[in-house]
């Protein structure tokens, strides 16, 4: 008896060091932007664009670091992310899903100065303009639909911006986005595609990072927002340590670490 609960003990000795030896390969704990903390798999190149670029290269928060809620607290279950994005979130529970998604490509465009390209669909179907809100046009909401109204004076302060976003979340989600959006093909997919179940309550899970094999085989990351308002970070994938989701595994319907998506569902924004 005493032989088998040694041999027992070492085989599962065994298996624990070659799992942490597998993570070792699949991350790098001392990587602070999302190249350098996930390698790319042997044989895969990654994708090259400037949103690519902007996404692989944002910082990370320290190796470990928990998911916070909009008012500071830890998420209560921290076991689907690999890393948490430096992505600012407000002391208001309304940047969720959608919303975290549409302020990385809001944040996106504010640093590149693409000012005209910040600009979303609020669920009565409204498109409210970042560049109408710097001149001073808000948004008032009468019988549940939108207009503006001048009555501010020109302001492309950072503060105004993170103001114009407060509106976008407060009266968009995965349902405007829907409009947003057209469906693709797997092998069709690029870095800020989404797969994306619009609704009260739906659900959007956005690709951050995309590489390619000399076959021209994709595999992608993930990375979401949450209820409540939390803070953006990159999933792990259910189906191995390695958190990279290949273009030949995925099939429908598509488990992700807190939701499940139907075929169909895979889009590409129109932002």
């Amino acid at each position: 008896m005493k032989k088998i609960i040694l041999l027992l003990l070492s085989v599962f000795l065994t298996a624990c060091t070659s799992s942490s030896t597998t993570n070792k390969n699949f991350i790098n704990t001392k990587g602070t932007t999302l190249e350098t903390h996930i390698p790319t798999p042997k044989g895969y190149t990654r994708e090259q664009s400037d949103f690519a670029h902007f996404l692989q290269t944002y910082p990370l928060k320290e190796n470990g670091s928990p998911i916070l809620l909009y008012n500071g607290k830890k998420k209560w279950d921290q076991s689907a992310q690999i890393a948490v994005f430096k992505l600012p979130i407000e002391n208001e529970n309304l940047q969720q899903c959608a919303d975290s998604v549409m302020r990385v490509y809001a944040e996106y465009y504010w640093h590149t100065k693409q000012y005209d390209k910040i600009q979303f669909h609020l669920s009565d179907g409204f498109l409210l303009s970042y560049m109408k809100w710097r001149e001073g046009y808000r948004v008032v909401i009468k019988n549940d639909h939108a207009s503006y109204v001048k009555s501010a004076s020109y302001d492309d302060s950072y503060e105004c911006f993170k103001k114009y976003l407060r509106i976008v979340f407060a009266y968009s989600g995965s349902a405007s986005m829907v409009s947003e959006s057209t469906p693709i093909k797997l092998n069709e997919i690029r870095v800020g595609d989404v797969f994306l179940k619009g609704g009260s309550p739906g659900h959007v899970v956005m690709i951050v990072d995309v590489c390619t094999n000399k076959e021209g085989k994709k595999a992608f990351l993930l990375a979401q927002g949450y209820m409540p308002a939390q803070e953006f970070h990159l999933l792990k994938n259910p189906l191995h340590d390695d958190p990279w989701y290949y273009e030949d595994e995925i099939k429908y319907p598509f488990e992700t670490p807190d939701y499940t998506f139907e075929e169909g569902s895979l889009r590409r924004l129109c932002y």
